[in-house]
């Protein structure tokens, strides 16, 4: 089996790697490709990694190329983990929306918006030349933001695409923890978008049956998952639901905002952080994952990333799964085509949402607001042109003023025209 990664050169791959490297029975992958243009990183991250699966007596083999079309040809599987524009456009996204008084972040609002635009046709160039290389049988993970939009382009596309994050498995692993019980017991009424989901219920399974778990998590650990997700205690009580962190950004805007505004943008955090890995991955000596690495982010990626990939490529009974997928009904009251967030069955055939009980109006309206505004974004990337930027910003709830939406359409444009070929014409 051949797993290949675009964006391989990442400080993210190794705990990939270090994921297949721990789950050598279930998911045997025999070579591992990196593709990424950046030289530099692709040798230190590909050397590492390969140590890495050494280390832990894993037989695969690390390759490295700069060519795509070398990298995919017989991949079982490709993942995709992109960052147009690197550090710096990251750094543009989570600022130039604060001139309007708006949240400056890379996935949500004027931030993600821009970079859907920047990376939407370059994941649909790559999807393009794998489809030609490796075959229309070959899965697609996405695990570049925004997940959702740039998911949807996939599968709009008519690619063999999953989309995949890791709150809900990162959420799972805290609860189990919180129980003191594996996280495989744990299962997660899991419902929304890409970073804006709910925890509606959580069962834990035992000798005896399933056990909704929700009142405890809400109650006895309420202070713990509260620090975790960053919204107080009492609105998720009043809920009855627990948000993903990304919510904060919608329920405590002029907060986080603030806080924006006072400190330097995550991206600058970031760049050290990826120095500081570099570093450590450089060294000969050093065999295993660095503690270090917990502070770039992605928790748990790998271990959600290898269990989807064995399902999508094992041949084995179906699996559960909260992925990225098509809709089709799943909430009567959004469109078939939109990709929502939700827990699925997935197998060689691809994923299907399992069925979602009725989502409650304090939900499902910020569900659809949001969802005008990725199909709005969607045709931004796709065909380009400032009022089509303007709308789909004036269409997402973090602007959502016209004055607003067009400053920062002109502004998301002027810092993004390299990345934007429609916009040098």
């Amino acid at each position: 089996m051949r797993l290949t990664v675009v964006g391989g050169g990442s400080t993210y791959t190794p705990e990939l790697v270090d994921g297949i490297a721990g789950r050598r029975a279930s998911l045997d992958v025999d070579e591992i490709v990196l593709v990424d243009p950046d030289t530099h990183r692709l040798r230190i991250v590909g050397d590492f990694c390969q140590r890495l699966l050494q280390h832990a007596g894993h037989p695969a083999k690390v390759l490295t190329t700069t060519s795509l079309e070398q990298g995919v040809e017989g991949a079982s599987a490709v993942l995709l983990q992109l960052r147009v524009g690197g550090q710096k456009a990251r750094r543009s996204d989570e600022t130039f929306p604060h001139a309007c008084g708006c949240i400056g972040q890379e996935t949500t609002g004027a931030g993600g918006l821009a970079k859907a635009l920047r990376t939407v046709p370059v994941v649909l160039d790559i999807a393009e030349r794998v489809r030609r290389i490796a075959g229309e049988d070959t899965w697609i993970v996405n695990f570049t933001n925004p997940v959702g939009i740039v998911t949807r382009a996939l599968l709009e596309a008519g690619h063999r695409a999953v989309g995949l994050c890791n709150v809900a498995i990162g959420l799972q692993r805290k609860f189990a923890a919180l129980f003191n019980v594996d996280t495989n017991a744990v299962r997660l009424d899991h419902v929304g978008l890409n970073h804006l989901t709910w925890e509606r219920g959580v069962t834990v399974s035992t000798p005896d049956g399933s056990v909704e778990r929700i009142d405890d998590l809400l109650g006895e650990f309420g202070e713990q998952v509260a620090a975790e997700v960053k919204v107080p205690v009492e609105w998720m009580r009043r809920m009855n639901a627990i948000p993903s962190y990304y919510l904060k950004y919608y329920y405590a805007h002029d907060d986080v905002l603030a806080d924006q505004l006072e400190n330097p943008p995550r991206a600058d955090v970031v760049i050290e952080v990826e120095n500081e890995l570099l570093s450590q991955y450089a060294d000969p000596s050093v065999v295993t994952k660095p503690a270090s690495l917990a502070k770039r982010g992605g928790a748990y990626y790998s271990e959600a990333a290898v269990q989807l990939v064995h399902a999508l490529t094992g041949g084995g009974p179906p699996e559960e799964h909260v992925v990225n997928v098509r809709n089709n009904g799943a909430m009567p009251f959004l469109p078939d085509d939109a990709v929502i967030e939700v827990p699925a069955i997935v197998d060689g055939q691809g994923a299907v949402p399992l069925p979602i009980s009725p989502v409650e109006p304090r939900f499902s309206g910020l569900i659809s607001h949001v969802t005008a505004y990725e199909f709005l974004a969607l045709e931004a990337a796709l065909y380009g042109g400032r009022d089509r930027v303007a709308d789909a910003l004036l269409a997402h709830p973090l602007v959502g003023q016209y004055a607003f939406a067009d400053r920062l359409a002109d502004d998301l444009i002027a810092a993004n025209r390299a990345d934007l070929p429609w916009a040098r014409i």
